[in-house]
């Protein structure tokens, strides 16, 4: 087929596409994804195209655009981050001592019964009603609520019977502090 009979001939582009966007962005992988999002926009627009008119020079324009779009995006983005970045607190506590509690909570989660343990992390962790947790389980409502009140009973005393002790020792410091 003669171009003149296919005036939409995008694939016949693809090449100079490729080329243009890869002189744009310097990396092949973003140039085929700036190369796909000015396809994915010539597609959407294509009755804006009129026919007798430089196919090439319209496609080459959509990817620049897309281009400039993504510049501009992209800006935008970083400007939100730094700014985010200025708010947040620029230092984090040391995480050991939470760490070492949030698995002791889990090995007192996995230490409950299989039934017990089941119920709650439906309800608890997966966010299923009562009801939904009861049909997946195949119970009683009744049954899984008081599985969930035993479960939630045996983690309290397990709270509260576990001493709120630092696992990180004080070394140094001027002899005031307490072993």
């Amino acid at each position: 087929m003669d171009r003149k009979e296919r005036p939409f001939d995008v694939i016949g582009q693809l090449a100079a596409l490729r080329r243009y966007a890869r002189s744009l962005v310097r990396n092949a992988d973003e140039a085929e994804d700036l190369v796909h999002d000015a396809l994915v926009r010539a597609f959407e627009k294509r009755k804006s195209f009129r026919s007798g008119s430089n196919l090439r020079t319209w496609l080459l324009s959509i990817l620049h655009n897309a281009h400039i779009d993504r510049l501009r995006q992209n800006r935008s983005l970083t400007r939100r981050h730094d700014e985010a970045a200025v708010e947040a607190e620029q230092s984090l506590p040391a995480g050991q001592e939470h760490a070492v509690r949030l698995q002791q909570v889990r090995d007192a989660f996995f230490a409950l019964p299989e039934e017990q343990r089941e119920a709650l992390h439906l309800v608890a962790i997966e966010d299923l009603s009562y009801q939904e947790a009861a049909s997946a389980l195949g119970i009683p409502i009744g049954t899984l609520m008081s599985r969930i009140s035993r479960a939630r009973a045996q983690l309290r005393e397990f709270e509260e019977k576990t001493p709120r002790v630092s696992y990180l020792k004080l070394i140094g410091g001027n002899g005031n502090e307490s072993s």
